[in-house]
């Protein structure tokens, strides 16, 4: 049952690994989009894992794809040993990076990729100074939490780096938030070097950056903020590291990589969740200049297994093959145009944003601005009373956060939508 699994849960757990909901739940089986908990009720997943289950759940292509790897025997090898499968998805991923001369390292997770590339970062520029953004989050190992600029995601203070801070993209408040879009590039731009004249000694390794904060609340800034980022940047010789942990695999809709609205390439890019569809797989990938500069051996134990890419190669070719990139783009409108056109003029919605099949709504105090957690609860809870499983997030927990499979239909976007414009509407009321 799942109350005595609740309590087993609590006994042998830590407190701060939260479960969502009230009353929390089991999820025991899944078809597609839908998820089954242990009572037998049914919901349709609009968070998908956190972003991870990219493709869906029971697809048969990538289960197939692994139970032949489990056929051989070989579940792991360790890379002392030539990993067919792990060759086969390097070279696609280097293919599909956009960066010249790529190498490919795998991980188990988006933080062991960010702790790998500021690692390289680091090695390759001779220094532990590193940018990065207010809201972000890149993990939660040592120096990943230590780049988290988001005070609800950083267990500790102490950091093996030194850290200098960049505005964010949020358009709903801080200093840039007033500004158009061309003037706020240009207010960040001018940050930059402001920042790197006052806080650094100079020689700054990498700024590393989300395209699209995920745990921030899916803030984002104007399309070709980085762009003038990086050319800042490329005049002081300092590495771009663009976490696509959750932007990548063309969830946006609008590119495959979430930096290429930028009209960039970045140094180092870091990959997770999606590609392994429920299994742990991520990397990343970067120039071999770059990532050639680890002085000493370095490998990953399980980065990149026999059964986690054997997995990723199938992800990413039904990925291909069934242009996920093209549905996120063309189901998202759906579900964005839909939102702003029934919630979005509510007082107590400050914005409805993001892109594809990454999408937010922050809830504010109405006429005040300040942001509303309770009432995000209260919209929360009654997504999953409706049977829709959504996220939430944002610095201060007022933003939910919806990041589907991509292989979402129309009509489970437009059954989707009806629950979370019902679940608004009435939380709302309830909230006046």
């Amino acid at each position: 049952m799942t109350d005595d699994l609740l309590a087993r849960h609590r006994a042998v757990l830590p407190s701060w690994m939260p479960l969502y909901y009230a009353e929390p739940i089991e999820l025991v089986s899944g078809s597609g989009r839908r998820v089954t908990d242990a009572q037998g009720r049914s919901y349709l997943d609009f968070f998908g894992g956190v972003l991870t289950n990219m493709i869906g759940y029971d697809i048969p292509e990538i289960r197939e794809a692994v139970e032949r790897q489990l056929a051989t025997g070989i579940v792991h090898t360790s890379t002392l040993y030539l990993i067919r499968q792990q060759v086969e998805l390097a070279e696609k991923i280097a293919q599909r990076s956009g960066i010249p001369d790529a190498r490919v390292f795998f991980t188990n997770s988006g933080t062991e990729a960010n702790e790998a590339a500021l690692l390289v970062a680091t090695n390759h520029r001779r220094s532990h100074q590193v940018l990065a953004v207010r809201n972000s989050y890149h993990g939660r190992s040592y120096a990943a939490m230590g780049v988290t600029g988001n005070r609800n995601w950083s267990a500790s203070g102490l950091n093996p780096l030194q850290v200098a801070w960049l505005h964010s993209g949020d358009r709903v408040r801080g200093l840039l938030a007033r500004l158009s879009a061309d003037e706020q590039v240009d207010a960040a731009v001018e940050d930059l070097r402001e920042v790197l004249a006052t806080q650094t000694a100079g020689d700054v390794a990498a700024l590393i950056a989300e395209p699209i904060q995920g745990v921030g609340g899916f803030v984002h800034p104007p399309d070709g903020l980085f762009a003038g980022w990086k050319k800042v940047l490329d005049e002081h010789g300092i590495l771009f590291i663009a976490d696509e942990v959750q932007t990548g695999w063309g969830r946006t809709g609008e590119h495959f990589w979430g930096y290429q609205a930028h009209g960039v390439t970045p140094d180092l890019l870091t990959f997770a969740k999606g590609i392994g569809n429920g299994f742990a797989l991520a990397g990343v990938v970067g120039r071999a200049e770059v990532l050639e500069s680890v002085a000493a051996i370095s490998f990953s134990t399980f980065g990149g297994n026999p059964i986690s890419t054997a997995a990723g190669n199938a992800v990413l070719d039904y990925l291909l093959e069934h242009d996920l990139q093209a549905n996120a783009a063309r189901v998202g409108a759906i579900l964005a145009d839909g939102l702003r056109s029934a919630v979005g003029g509510l007082d107590c919605v400050a914005e409805v944003r993001g892109k594809g099949l990454m999408l937010g709504v922050e809830f504010v105090r109405p006429g005040s601005g300040e942001p509303d957690p309770a009432l995000t609860n209260r919209v929360f809870e009654a997504c999953r009373a409706g049977g829709l499983l959504t996220g939430k997030g944002g610095l201060y927990g007022n933003v939910l956060r919806m990041g589907p499979p991509l292989t979402l239909t129309e009509e489970e976007a437009r059954e989707g939508l009806a629950i979370l414009v019902d679940a608004i509407r009435s939380s709302a009321e309830v909230a006046a």
